[in-house]
């Protein structure tokens, strides 16, 4: 094929994906010089975090008693500072429907949110402290907590969690979600930014595991990889939609501990200090205390899901 063929064809596909039938859904047209939010700054953002969650583990490593105010400090300033450019990306993005984002309310709007988040930072530190030190009594082969805040990927998960948790709840679009898929790239752990989770939370290896925007986790849970809460399929609506904003998802009382690749599936209330063993599929609800399990009557038969 000659040099002029090619110029034709490769012209062709120009013509093929630039006609607006093909991206109509697909494109997003910038407004003003707006970004996107950037998931590079997003990444600095959760390290500002983790620098002020746990001084010394992350950030500067000479951070001291005498100097932590200082430290403390100059991140949360440039923690506000890049925090508030990204949430106003995010609800300039977010006003699709708007042919400008009015600059000064939306600014004003990205600095209280920044603001709320940042107001949460101590109550976040309390309970990331619960979730180290469930990690560190559910494993025997934690060696101490710092290990448990600089090495475990249930626990990086988590902490991406509880950040993104809160923006998710101040109604921060886009951006909750992108922390938490951060997360889920890392370490295989995938964390809805709406599920709501209490104190005392581990994930013992991790990988595999998926918790669902609707889950209700209470106190003290421990849960195990491969592990699925995930949501009841529902039929569609008379129009032939997809109905949202539904909860779906399981609730899992306090002191529930569920092992490796168990699926709990839809709306189901999983009672006080109940135990789902490994490989099971759970569509009903669990008592309170009641051990769910797999049973072989004899080599060869099918296994059966049994409370015990």
């Amino acid at each position: 094929m000659g040099l002029q063929n090619h110029s034709n064809a490769l012209n062709d596909i120009v013509d093929k994906l630039s006609d607006e039938s093909s991206y109509k859904q697909l494109f997003h047209a910038y407004r003003d010089e707006e970004a996107l939010p950037s998931s590079e700054v997003l990444k600095d953002i959760v390290n500002l975090c983790r620098a002020v969650l746990f001084p010394g583990y992350y950030g500067n490593a000479r951070v001291s008693k005498q100097t932590i105010r200082f430290h403390t400090g100059v991140n949360i300033k440039t923690l506000y500072t890049l925090l508030t450019q990204q949430i106003y990306a995010g609800l300039c993005f977010a006003n699709l429907n708007d042919e400008t984002c009015e600059k000064d309310h939306t600014q004003m709007t990205a600095e209280g949110l920044s603001e709320a988040f940042i107001s949460t930072l101590p109550d976040m530190r309390c309970f990331l402290a619960t979730d180290a030190e469930a990690a560190f009594n559910g494993d025997p082969a934690a060696k101490s907590t710092n290990e448990v805040i600089f090495c475990y990927p249930g626990f990086r998960a988590i902490c991406n969690y509880r950040i993104a948790h809160q923006l998710y709840i101040l109604g921060v679009p886009f951006i909750p979600r992108i922390i938490t898929e951060m997360a889920h790239s890392e370490t295989g752990i995938d964390i809805h930014p709406g599920a709501q989770i209490g104190h005392y939370f581990s994930i013992d290896h991790g990988t595999g595991t998926v918790i669902g925007e609707t889950s209700v986790i209470g106190d003290h849970v421990r849960i195990f990889q491969g592990v699925s809460l995930a949501g009841e399929k529902l039929l569609p609506d008379k129009n032939g939609n997809t109905i949202r904003n539904i909860s779906r998802h399981p609730i899992l009382d306090d002191y529930v501990t569920v092992y490796s690749n168990a699926t709990l599936i839809g709306r189901i209330h999983i009672g006080k200090g109940a135990t789902i063993c490994g490989n099971v599929w759970v569509t009903n609800d669990v008592p309170a205390g009641a051990n769910i399990s797999q049973t072989r009557t004899d080599t060869g038969r099918s296994m059966e899901k049994s409370i015990q």
